[in-house]
């Protein structure tokens, strides 16, 4: 007999009020917020986010929801697309560990989008977040890693699920129909591996955004879908996963929450390559060495920093952010690694490549995926050495508040969005305390 999970997940969600979610998960939540907008105005104004809403705006629906950094308004199901993508652009946005979701985009996209369009306060919103959350990142432990490895791009697999489940909360939906939304996410689910370091990777989370929140609009008009569209014989789990663990979905439900296990990017890019960043930062502080004189360059760490990062034939900045090659290079050469260091331009320095086929990978998997060290091998000098057991950002050492606001205020004004920090960040700070989450879009807008 198959283990119940859709119904037992959906009475989970229709059931749970903002008074269970203890003090811990609701300010992370709001961490998670902070990180998402700071994220979102980065991408506002890159050339594929723009060329997506000049697209989209010719299929606009209506005009009731805003594209984050932007004077554009368009119906909600494209701004929750446009929202999420341009929040995973640049892939600065937050990680669960250990299954590397990136959480908040598909579900804060889809809300903000929502919230729009009829009354929602800060306080569901934020009840709603916490909840898709739990749903997306539980499927993802489930079905991780191997649902990667196979070539699934998690995010956007799971987001819908994510997504389906925050809107569903948010429109009353009952448990019977949250398994409806869940079928109705299921068939929309998709995004490939490949797509790493193109800009087609955002689409899959964009599309997990809008078709989540298209799932529960449809699951409220009576759209039903499958018993079990999450553990029947065809379903999510077992066509996407290869032996799932389906306890991981249910066990300890309301115990256990999914962003207590999420964490923050210092750097734009790939998560595993956040200590390999780190390490060579320090290496290059107070550097008596020149780039002519390496030799090589060892770079020792789990076996998933080489499958994810080996990249030396890249031509975009798109693609320098899952590099191993070129984010070594870029912060060893510069001691910066922020988004002027994943650039096109960036990329074109000569300077840089040279040092690409210099490095070499050492899978070693003993190493946590938040740890890495790097030996820098020289022709004139003795070799140079930095490991990081637990990197800037991990569960271990978390960024702390201070470190997100900032990070809202420097992303704020790279992607040129016009937004002033500080009045979004007071609103997301205070947010459960808001008759009108919608509000925060505006704000964040033009």
């Amino acid at each position: 007999m198959t283990h119940a999970l859709s119904h037992p997940l959906a009475e989970f969600i229709e059931t749970t009020a903002w008074s269970d979610i203890p003090p811990t998960v609701r300010h992370e939540a709001k961490r998670a917020l902070v990180n998402y907008f700071a994220v979102c105005l980065a991408g506002c104004s890159d050339p594929d986010v723009v060329k997506a809403v000049k697209l989209f705006s010719r299929f606009n629906a209506g005009g009731q929801a805003r594209v984050a950094g932007r004077s554009e308004s368009i119906d909600m199901l494209n701004a929750a697309s446009l929202n999420a993508m341009s929040a995973n652009v640049f892939d600065y946005d937050d990680t669960h560990i250990p299954t590397i979701l990136h959480p908040t985009a598909p579900v804060a996209a889809a809300l903000f989008a929502l919230a729009q369009t009829r009354d929602v306060s800060g306080e569901q919103l934020l009840l709603a977040l916490v909840l898709g959350v739990e749903v997306e990142c539980r499927l993802a432990m489930a079905i991780s890693p191997e649902h990667y490895r196979r070539g699934w791009h998690i995010t956007s697999t799971c987001g819908v699920f994510g997504a389906a489940a925050a809107v569903g909360k948010v429109l009353g939906l009952s448990a019977e129909q949250l398994v409806w939304a869940f079928g109705n996410a299921s068939a929309q689910a998709c995004g490939l591996v490949e797509t790493l370091g193109s800009a087609a990777k955002s689409i899959g989370v964009g599309n997990a955004a809008r078709n989540g929140l298209l799932s529960a609009l449809l699951a409220l008009d009576g759209f039903a879908g499958p018993d079990q569209p999450l553990e029947g014989e065809r379903g999510f789990l077992n066509v996407f996963g290869e032996q799932p663990r389906l306890a991981e979905v249910t066990s300890g439900l309301g115990e256990h929450w999914a962003l207590l296990a999420n964490t923050y990017k210092p750097y734009p890019c790939g998560v595993v390559l956040n200590p390999v960043i780190q390490a060579c930062l320090e290496l290059s502080r107070d550097r008596s060495w020149t780039l002519d004189d390496i030799l090589r360059i060892e770079l020792t760490g789990h076996p998933l920093l080489r499958q994810r990062t080996d990249r030396p034939d890249i031509v975009l900045g798109r693609q320098s952010q899952v590099s191993a090659q070129h984010a070594v290079a870029v912060s060893l050469a510069t001691g910066r690694a922020g988004l002027a260091e994943f650039s096109d331009a960036a990329v074109a320095d000569q300077r840089l490549r040279v040092l690409y086929d210099r490095l070499q990978f050492i899978d070693d998997p003993d190493y946590a995926v938040e740890s890495a060290q790097v030996r820098i091998f020289f022709k004139s000098r003795e070799t140079l050495s930095r490991t990081i057991d637990v990197s800037l950002g991990s569960l271990d050492a978390p960024l702390s508040d201070q470190f997100l606001e900032n990070k809202l205020r420097e992303l704020a004004a790279y992607g040129r969005s016009g937004c002033e920090p500080q009045p979004l960040l007071d609103a997301l700070w205070t947010l459960e305390h808001s008759t009108d989450a919608g509000a925060v879009m505006r704000l964040a807008s033009l």
